[in-house]
């Protein structure tokens, strides 16, 4: 298992990050675990390590998780700050426009950060309750040392099977409606919007080009575009990207080709070799040690962003956290 910390990008290109971080995890971190719990639909597997543990003490092992009460129960309401405020957020978009209409950039994914100081939470009550608000295909619980992670992330960052590489980006957001002709109409809009199509796009672009540098010529595909998914809080656009692996490159060259997308956490890497990584969006970290608590949303910012509009999704991406901080359930 591992995790890869966004500012890990400055050991691959010439870089340097100045922002603050008090939840202070480090840059990457892999580690074979002593018991791993494979778990199905009707059925769990569990892999341990015979020099540590024999099958009496898995067996007892296992009883007392099971019998372990985890009801993500009510802790105190959190006073989140805001690193920004509104207008510096509305300004630092207009200043990053122009930087598109210069040429510098042409998409940035700026974000803003949400944090309470000083505050003593269950980490593991509040991934309970964040995962039954928002139930997502790549949620994680992460603890290294005093750090912790409660992600309820949708986003897919690169999956490897055998020789095959997919990536699928998410660009663009719309909220849920309140019924179901509602709902329909707003993934139509998401859809048909011309702003998150042109975001959409860019990343898909960026993705081949990354891609490319470690797969087979000519075997870069877009096996879907604009693919519109439906998730508890949001409806998200989703474009996948796939390719064949080139032989001559190894896991190293594929994260360094590819990498960043955003800070993340990874799922298993096999025997095989094969791997399947998640970008860590709409997550909690929290630092125990100095009672530090975080969360990070954005979104792209393009020539055709509206800056307002921009800082509406931003606290759309934030709700689900929100409410379980401030336990309004």
């Amino acid at each position: 298992f591992a995790f890869i910390s966004y500012d890990y990008k400055n050991q691959i290109e010439k870089l340097i990050s100045e922002n603050s971080d008090n939840v202070k995890f480090p840059e990457k971190h892999f580690f074979s675990p002593e018991l791993l719990f494979i778990i199905s639909e009707n059925e769990v597997k569990i892999n341990y390590q015979t020099e540590i543990y024999n099958e009496n003490e898995i067996t007892q092992l296992f009883n007392e998780i099971v019998n372990v009460e985890l009801n993500g129960v009510a802790s105190e309401s959190i006073k989140i700050s805001a690193r920004l405020t509104k207008d510096e957020y509305l300004h630092k978009v207009n200043e990053l426009q122009k930087h598109i209409q210069l040429g510098d950039i042409y998409e940035v994914n700026f974000c803003q950060e949400f944090y309470a100081e000083q505050v003593e939470v269950n980490p593991t009550d509040l991934y309970i309750k964040l995962n039954r608000k928002s139930p997502t295909p790549f949620s994680c619980f992460v603890k290294h040392d005093e750090n912790y992670l409660m992600c309820a992330s949708p986003e897919r960052f690169i999956k490897k099977t055998g020789n095959n590489i997919v990536s699928q980006p998410i660009k663009g957001t719309a909220k849920r409606g309140k019924n179901e002709d509602e709902d329909g109409e707003l993934k139509q809009q998401l859809l048909a919007d011309p702003k998150e199509q042109s975001e959409n796009v860019m990343i898909v672009d960026l993705v081949r080009n990354d891609l490319s540098k470690v797969a087979k010529k000519g075997s870069v595909k877009v096996d879907e575009l604009f693919g519109i998914y439906s998730f508890p809080q949001v409806h998200q656009m989703i474009s996948t990207i796939s390719a064949e692996l080139n032989p001559n490159f190894n896991f190293e060259d594929i994260i360094n080709a590819t990498f960043p997308m955003g800070s993340m956490t990874g799922a298993p890497i096999d025997e095989n070799g094969n791997f399947d990584f998640n970008v860590v969006i709409r997550g909690i970290t929290y630092n125990k040690k100095n009672n530090y608590l975080s969360f990070i949303v954005g979104g792209a910012i393009t020539a055709n962003s509206i800056p307002e509009k921009e800082y509406e999704e931003c606290l759309l991406k934030a709700k689900a956290i929100m409410e379980v901080l401030s336990n309004n359930d």
